[in-house]
């Protein structure tokens, strides 16, 4: 779960195909490629940080969430169809909800369901699905989601007047049937029904908002494959702008709870939103997204968070706000567009966007990222307990400590000194270019590192990411 800390490093220092989607929606055996038995998928993707998390055998391409939301007692009620793609040939499969169950059925037919464990929603089809089929799959349910705590983490963030879904690495199971990893994005369509003095908040573009009586239902639609943790709603009562830069669509909100002074402020700083994607765009390439904004939330969640297209954020000062808008959009490219391969991998995500503060900070009037390295590396140079953290395999309660980030950070902008400025900012755009829309791993990043550098890289990464104590000041380390 994302600790306050998450806020605070800046302060210490290609899209998923969609062939095949004609084939059969009904159940196995229409299409003829069944070969062989049937088998279960798996209950797990297979991240050895969350076992649980994801499920095999199947891939997601789309989520149509459809839910309601009671303030007064907290009870979520949601209709949630996957388009799912077979890949294997698929006796049952699992999907990843916290929520208690009313119903499912796979292709229009009833399926057969059990809860293995809290988490685990087990589908048995009618028949079984042949590998390269696409099945859609409805599943009702409804509950309390704010009751319901799983690995010790509590993630739905909620009061009397206002909601919103956000957390990492875990969130959708709180509301919405998922294959709960990010090596598995799909196209997120949500629908929410609040009563009508609300307004609802979500990823991608407003599509619609039909008020029917006492209640309204607002629908927003993504345009681009996410992974399941990063979609999110807001629902309360919100100050709204939106506008368009250079044909890039944006839209924030900050919430009314805010108090009007702190609300002003906030407001300055969601409608920088473009321009920091502006700035963003010539450092690492286009936007990989179709429209932008963010929302601040009057909850206090403690932190901020990337999701896609359109961060939340907590009430911020003056003093951090922009260094945390910065790094929440740096995260459009590293960490929604270019996702991890596996939760061990975060500190490329946290790593790059806190470099992105510095970076930032340097072409704004700051010092250089380079001097901000040396003064940080000097700082906690006597911290055993920083280098005690291995940052490339840091362990699935420490994925948030603050060396992920700041380490991370300190490792970036000494690989751009080592390497040299055209072969880092070439690192960096190859990597989000070749890899947009998809996932990539530490080892994959660190071997396109030293082949576009031509250099071997290997005792620097082993410096950086893995040694127990502060690397050296050599110019090997990029520290001279």
């Amino acid at each position: 779960m994302p600790r306050p800390r998450r806020l605070l490093p800046g302060l210490l220092a290609a899209a998923l195909v969609l062939g095949g989607t004609s084939a059969s929606s009904g159940l196995a055996g229409t299409s003829g490629r069944a070969a062989g038995p049937a088998t279960p998928g798996a209950a797990g993707i297979g991240d050895p940080y969350f076992p649980r998390d994801g499920n095999g055998g199947i891939d997601v391409r789309r989520y149509d969430v459809d839910v309601a939301y009671d303030f007064a007692t907290g009870r979520l009620r949601g209709t949630t169809r996957l388009r799912l793609r077979a890949t294997q040939h698929l006796s049952r499969f699992n999907l990843d909800l916290l929520l208690p169950v009313q119903e499912v059925r796979v292709g229009g037919r009833p399926a057969r369901w059990s809860r293995p464990d809290r988490h685990e929603l087990r589908v048995t089809p009618a028949r079984p699905v042949a590998r390269g089929d696409v099945v859609t799959v409805l599943a009702r349910y409804a509950g309390h989601p704010g009751r319901i705590g799983w690995r010790g983490e509590r993630s739905w963030l909620a009061d009397d007047t206002e909601v919103v879904a956000m957390n990492e690495p875990h969130m959708a199971a709180w509301w919405f049937p998922a294959n709960d990893h990010p090596r598995d994005k799909a196209l997120m369509d949500v629908e929410v029904t609040v009563p009508a003095r609300n307004q609802v908040v979500a990823n991608g573009r407003r599509v619609s908002r039909t008020v029917h009586g006492a209640n309204a239902t607002t629908r927003w639609r993504a345009d681009e494959p996410m992974a399941p943790y990063l979609a999110f709603f807001a629902a309360g009562r919100f100050e709204v702008d939106r506008g368009s830069r250079d044909g890039l669509p944006w839209y924030v909100a900050v919430s009314k709870q805010v108090p009007p002074a702190a609300r002003r402020r906030s407001m300055d700083l969601m409608r920088r939103t473009p321009a920091v994607v502006a700035w963003t765009e010539e450092q690492l390439g286009a936007y990989p997204f179709s429209t932008t904004g963010g929302l601040t939330t009057g909850l206090q969640p403690g932190f901020a968070l990337e999701n896609q297209s359109r961060p939340t954020y907590p009430v911020m000062g003056r003093a951090y706000g922009e260094t945390i808008l910065v790094h929440e959009i740096a995260h459009q490219w590293f960490g929604d567009s270019v996702s991890v391969r596996g939760w061990r991998d975060i500190w490329l995500n946290e790593g790059a966007a806190t470099f992105m503060e510095a970076r930032y900070a340097e072409t704004h009037g700051g010092p250089s990222a380079q001097r901000a390295l040396q003064r940080d590396h000097a700082a906690v140079s006597g911290s055993r307990e920083f280098w005690d953290l291995r940052i490339d395999d840091p362990g699935p309660d420490r994925i948030f400590d603050a060396p992920v980030y700041q380490r991370g950070g300190m490792a970036m902008q000494a690989l751009r000194h080592r390497i040299g400025e055209t072969d880092f900012w070439t690192l960096l755009r190859t990597w989000l270019g070749t890899r947009r829309g998809g996932n990539g791993s530490s080892p994959q990043f660190e071997a396109l590192a030293a082949e576009v550098s031509g250099e071997d890289l290997d005792g620097f990464f082993e410096a950086w990411l893995r040694a127990d104590e502060p690397p050296a000041r050599t110019a090997a380390n990029g520290l001279v």
